[in-house]
This record gives C-alpha cells, structure tokens and sequence, in this order.
C-alpha cells in the first residue's frame, strides 16, 4: 500500500482552467491534465526563479517531490503546446478525501467540484 500524499501549500489558481488551440473544438483534442501543485511548481522555479529546495520548503515538500513535479508539470505543457493538445488545471483535492477515488459513485463531492468541461463526458 502506498504511503498517504502529502499536503502541498499551493497558491490557489484563479484564471482560466483550460487552454486550448483556437479554432478547434474542444471535443476533436486530446485533453492533458495539469496538478495545481505542479503549477505551483513552476512558478516557484521558473518564474520567481527559487531553487527547488526553496520551492519545497515554500510547498511543504521535499526537494525530490518538487523536482518531480516539475519535470511532469513541464513534460504535460510542451506536450500540449506541441501535440495542439487542450491543458487543464485540476486543483488539488481536499485533505479530507485524498483517499477517494474520483471514480467511485459514493464520492459526488469530489466530481462535482471539478470544473466541467464541454464535450468530455
């Protein structure tokens, strides 16, 4: 079994939830799911330029978890810009009901706070 996740200090994302190329419909391109922590990832590291020491220590989070999730954060975002791929943020889910499976009817909660999407159904 694994080991529980751990909380990840993210700052909360409040622009768009999803990217696209233009003039192709959502439902014609394949969809690449970013983390919010991997979000917070590179922000950290790119763009206010901290050391992912410094990152994790801001997250909550090891050095080697912070540079996890900037190696996927950054394979997912080229893979969408090159493949014309949609991107879409998903928040992180709550402490709470880190157990749940998304999947599972007795867990509404969790799918309906996602953002809805056109055409993925």
């Amino acid at each position: 079994m694994p080991r529980p996740r751990k909380h990840r200090n993210c700052r909360h994302h409040e622009g768009d939830r999803v990217f696209k190329p233009r003039s192709i419909p959502l439902p014609e391109l394949e969809i690449l799911t970013l983390g919010e922590d991997e979000l917070e990832a590179l922000r950290l590291c790119d763009v206010e330029g901290f050391h992912q020491a410094v990152a994790g220590e801001q997250m909550g989070v090891s050095r080697g978890t912070v540079q996890r999730l900037v190696k996927s954060g950054r394979e997912t975002l080229v893979r969408a810009v090159v493949e014309n791929a949609a991107l879409i943020i998903r928040p992180e889910v709550p402490r709470d009901l880190k157990s749940a499976i998304p999947g599972d009817s007795e867990n509404k909660e969790i799918r309906e706070s996602q953002p809805e999407i056109e055409g993925n159904e």
